[in-house]
């Protein structure tokens, strides 16, 4: 787009893609672009309703949610699950609708480390893992490349991403925020696990292994 418009040029201002489509005149131009958009934004829609409800039927196998979200119906979907996704996200949109300036900031500002997270126990946990496979872990059908430094460079990337949102101003709420949560869902998960036992979490594993129906993935 740079190549075909300047940067700042009047007709960027109001869509950097409509503007260059029209540049080829062809019409419709905006009309094309909502289309565009309103599929993307269905796509994002679904999948995001298919990790929520796959997350509350994964959450109530083992107990940490109603029991009655993990009903599948005959065509192997956890409809219950799916139901209750949709509910809460309508209930979310019509908060935002009431709140705009509030809801939707929160709900950002609580989620922007949350993936750096899940990323830093993801890469911690595979150095721990693949230590004590030992000897084990050499055999590997799929190994990471150059392990274990680039774990180790990713692990100290993540860390820098941090340290920085914790400099600059602007991302210091978010980050704070998003520890909080964190903090919160890990207290939660700890006080569960010691008040059911490990022997308990690790039924419920195996229990899900073999009760999750294959046939239940996301529409393309």
């Amino acid at each position: 787009m740079v190549t075909l418009l300047p940067w700042n040029d009047a007709s960027v201002a109001k869509s950097p893609y409509v503007a260059v489509i029209e540049l080829f005149g062809i019409p419709g131009a905006g009309t094309i672009m909502d289309v565009v958009v309103l599929t993307s934004v269905l796509s994002c829609l679904n999948s995001g309703l298919y990790t929520a409800s796959r997350m509350l039927f994964s959450l109530s196998k083992r107990g940490d949610a109603p029991a009655s979200w993990t009903k599948i119906s005959r065509r192997g979907v956890p409809a219950s699950a799916v139901l209750a996704s949709t509910v809460v996200g309508f209930v979310t949109v019509g908060l935002n609708y009431i709140a705009p300036d509030t809801v939707f900031l929160f709900l950002v500002n609580t989620s922007g480390a949350i993936a750096l997270f899940v990323w830093l126990v993801i890469a911690s946990s595979q150095l721990i893992l693949r230590k004590r496979m030992g000897a084990a872990g050499k055999d590997l059908a799929l190994k990471m490349w150059l392990f274990p430094y680039l774990t180790w460079l990713a692990i100290a990337s993540i860390v820098a991403l941090v340290v920085g949102m914790v400099i600059l101003e602007s991302t210091r709420e978010s980050l704070l925020l998003s520890v909080a949560l964190a903090a919160v869902v890990v207290a939660v998960g700890v006080w569960r696990y010691r008040r059911s036992g490990p022997a308990s979490a690790q039924a419920g594993d195996g229990d899900e292994a073999r009760e999750v129906p294959a046939t239940a993935g996301p529409a393309s």
